[in-house]
């Protein structure tokens, strides 16, 4: 039996749900928009990108399975075009807004989903004055009651800009050159940075710039390139800090104590990452102390880090997803490499994940482990 035929006979009792589409383009964003909608935009140089508002199937929008439904496809609901790619993408809560940022890193775009119509419209830029050849700026979405875009492409160029006045309420002040790899708002007056070096910070705004963070140690000695997510603060017990590194090193880290990572574990990835900017480590929203990987290759990994403890240790993924490999593995000349993927909000294990080939899959693993 072909390997892709023998996953197919092992994903029957892998997935509790499993669906499969193909994009017009392939997309590095997966945003959410309750938890009903997604949206994915391309990426492509040289040529107008979509943005388009997706509708999950019915099936996938209920909280449990209540037997067949007729619509088994996205539906589509908004859609736009980008005149350049699209490597990230923010819906800000409880608005009709989008925020996009790609290369030529000049700018960040503004779009408002029209009420009236099917269209997502262009409505404003944000200049942004360090563009600088290949980077692009990094950015988080504080909503508030002005709500508030936090951005930058190095330490020393972050600032957040009021969305609608385009005022800029908050900038580091800082002259460090260090490159940002992403940033994540964490409350009303918080957000964490990670740099592509590994270095980590917590930045109160309230306060002039003196973040909590891990110069000179933590995860940054491992070398190669590194990104990281905070899950919600004192949402489970133990660390909630991950950092995932180009070779495969993952870190959980105390946010009292960024400098002595809690544990530094090896995942079994054959190679390092053939494109960095796509790695990718999230928490489970839901699942206690669960968290998935991807960027290595065609695969999404997802760990359980209840035993995790010391430095060096070997651990394996408890659930593999290797659709993108082998649905369409007849096809294609060279492997896909996942570009993104997200946890559903209200479904514990649903995920959705999208690669390079314009495959996006929403699966529902299966834990044969019962461990998460």
């Amino acid at each position: 039996m072909e390997a892709s035929e023998d996953w197919l006979v092992k994903s029957l009792r892998l997935y509790g749900d499993f669906h499969a589409f193909d994009l017009s383009g392939a997309t590095r964003v997966l945003e959410w928009i309750d938890d009903k909608g997604v949206f994915v935009a391309g990426y492509e140089s040289l040529k107008k990108n979509e943005i388009l508002h997706l509708i999950l199937p019915l099936r996938l929008s209920v909280k449990e399975n209540q037997g067949l439904f007729p619509e088994r496809d996205f539906k589509l609901c908004h859609g736009g075009f980008s005149d350049k790619p699209v490597f990230d993408l923010k819906h800000v809560p409880e608005t009709r807004l989008l925020v996009t940022s790609g290369r030529p890193g000049c700018s960040l775009q503004v779009w408002q989903i029209a009420e009236d119509s099917d269209i997502i419209k262009p409505v404003s830029t944000i200049a942004v004055h360090e563009e600088e050849g290949s980077l692009w700026p990094r950015m988080a979405v504080f909503s508030s009651v002005a709500p508030e875009v936090l951005h930058g492409t190095r330490l020393s160029s972050l600032r957040i800009t009021d969305l609608e006045s385009q005022k800029t309420t908050y900038a580091s002040g800082v002259g460090d050159s260090e490159v940002l790899s992403s940033l994540q708002v964490l409350g009303a007056d918080t957000f964490a940075f990670c740099c592509t070096s590994g270095r980590l910070g917590l930045v109160d705004i309230r306060q002039k710039w003196a973040p909590s963070e891990n110069l000179g140690s933590g995860p940054r000695s491992g070398g190669g390139r590194w990104c990281a997510e905070v899950r919600g603060m004192g949402q489970y017990p133990g660390p909630s800090i991950a950092s995932l590194g180009s070779n495969g090193q993952l870190c959980l880290l105390d946010p009292r104590d960024l400098c002595h990572p809690v544990s530094s574990v090896q995942c079994p990835v054959s190679t390092p990452s053939p494109d960095p900017e796509l790695l990718r480590v999230t928490w489970a929203p839901i699942l206690d102390n669960c968290l998935a990987i991807s960027g290595f290759d065609g695969t999404v990994q997802i760990y359980d880090v209840t035993s995790w403890s010391g430095v060096g240790s070997q651990v394996e993924p408890l659930f593999t997803h290797r659709g993108h490999i082998f649905l369409d593995a007849n096809e294609l000349d060279t492997a896909p490499l996942v570009t993104t993927h997200i946890w559903h909000p209200c479904k514990p294990r649903t995920l959705l994940s999208a690669a390079n080939d314009a495959s996006l899959h929403v699966w529902d693993w299966v834990d044969l482990h019962a461990s998460c």
